[in-house]
């Protein structure tokens, strides 16, 4: 009785290793941080829009922990607002004290003649198309505004 319960087992065993039934195990593409990155895309120069949506969101995002990695990125007009702005750029400065990463256009910077004001602000100023792509594809989420 005890041999034919270990021999079922054994069988079983046998069966489900030969069928490839196996305990659910993590798909290694989706177990990097995609779904706790968040991505937001700002090309709008309205300062409240910034001050209300744009820069409150993406602020408290990574602050109350609602998402591990936050990157904000300036792209077209959002470039010469932050130039401008003092209240603006103060945020920005703290949200990247706080951990949130700050990326901008290098192409829309130079067009608004404000490179070296984003470089000085600790911005990483660079080109953009390939890093929003492979954002875009990596599943993480990017919200644009």
């Amino acid at each position: 009785m005890k041999t034919k319960k270990i021999s079922t087992i054994v069988l079983l065993i046998l069966v489900f290793s030969a069928t490839g039934l196996k305990a659910q195990e993590p798909d290694p593409a989706r177990t990097n941080q995609s779904s706790d990155s968040l991505v937001i895309l700002w090309t709008s120069d309205d300062p409240m829009l910034a001050e209300r949506m744009v820069l409150m969101y993406t602020h408290a995002a990574k602050t109350a922990g609602w998402f591990e990695h936050v990157t904000l990125i300036i792209w077209g007009p959002s470039a010469k607002l932050t130039a401008e702005n003092m209240k603006i750029r103060e945020k920005l400065t703290a949200m990247q004290n706080d951990g949130v990463v700050i990326e901008a256009c290098v192409a829309c910077a130079n067009a608004y003649g404000v490179t070296e004001e984003l470089k000085a602000l600790g911005f990483d100023v660079k080109g953009m198309g390939k890093p929003l792509t492979d954002y875009l594809k990596s599943g993480k989420k990017v919200m644009t505004f």
